[in-house]
């Protein structure tokens, strides 16, 4: 009796053994790796930098309308008045620090071009550039009247209150954190320039006073822009970028008050019609800070 008993249990046992070894064991739930940094979405951001012109230069002409054939020398110095207010003030300086923010979007692509990125930015920055008037001092020598030259002061000064850009990007990630694009579009901004002439005719007591002319512009300009640069993800959300841009705001021309000399008898003695001309190109670099907005939803972990 005793060894049936044993027998049986035996038997249980190496059934229930075998029944637990055909049973597969519990595979571990996979591990999914994080997403790659994604630079796909909205971002807002603030830059700060500097800038300068590649044009440093002023050109005015003037042209002689009249100088008063009724009154001696008139005709003589009408035209040394004139020549004398021709000419170019160079340079005129125009750099300083730059800053402001912008707003972008970026795309990147999938599969085999999952490296590129492309998107569009645009930026307003205020520019606290130096608008330092460049002086220049003449002196004119009018045939037939050597003891009585004409002296000049010419003035001129270029300067800009803000400048923003629209432009398209397009990048390619060395690394999926790291970005390096091209840049170009659109540029417009703010654009002062001044001019001042001031003539005195010496040792003539019937021309003792001087004479002057004044003129200025200041409008808003569109133009192009082109540059490059490159941004780094060093977060989730964060990036920083360093950038170089080029642009081109065009030339401006712009007409002075008349450039007249009256005598002690109030006649008209000589009167010239001055213009200049200025043109608002530059550079820029700065860096920049963005916040990347994430709206790419999480990856779904299967349960087990």
């Amino acid at each position: 009796m005793l060894r049936r008993t044993l027998l049986a249990s035996a038997g249980a046992m190496a059934l229930t053994g075998a029944a637990l070894a055909a049973e597969p064991a519990l595979a571990p739930p996979p591990v999914i790796p994080p997403p790659p940094p994604a630079w796909t979405g909205l971002y807002v951001g603030f830059n700060a930098g500097g800038t300068w012109s590649n044009s440093t230069t002023i050109h005015t002409t003037t042209e002689d309308i009249v100088g008063n054939p009724g009154v001696v020398g008139g005709p003589a110095f009408g035209v040394a008045s004139a020549d004398l207010a021709t000419g170019s003030i160079s340079p005129v300086n125009h750099s300083g620090f730059i800053g402001g923010g912008q707003v972008g979007y970026n795309y990147q692509f999938n599969n085999s071009w999952s490296s590129w990125v492309a998107g569009i930015e645009a930026d307003i920055q205020g520019v606290a550039a130096s608008n330092s008037a460049h002086l220049v001092f003449g002196q004119a020598f009018v045939p037939g009247f050597a003891g009585s030259p004409i002296d000049q002061n010419l003035s001129s000064s270029m300067t800009g209150d803000f400048l923003g850009t629209v432009r398209g990007r397009l990048g390619f990630t060395i690394i999926p954190t790291l970005l390096f694009y091209g840049t170009g579009g659109l540029a417009y901004g703010q654009t002062d320039s001044r001019t001042s002439i001031t003539q005195i005719v010496e040792n003539d007591p019937a021309l003792p006073n001087h004479y002057s002319s004044f003129g200025s512009i200041s409008n808003s300009r569109v133009g192009w822009t082109a540059g490059g640069g490159g941004e780094w993800l060093f977060a989730p959300n964060w990036s920083v970028k360093v950038e170089y841009l080029y642009y081109n705001l065009g030339s401006v021309s712009y007409g002075l008050t008349p450039l007249q000399n009256f005598n002690t008898a109030g006649t008209l003695f000589t009167d010239g019609a001055p213009f200049s001309r200025a043109s608002f190109r530059g550079n820029i670099v700065r860096a920049g800070l963005n916040y990347h907005f994430n709206f790419t939803p999480p990856p779904v972990v299967a349960k087990y």
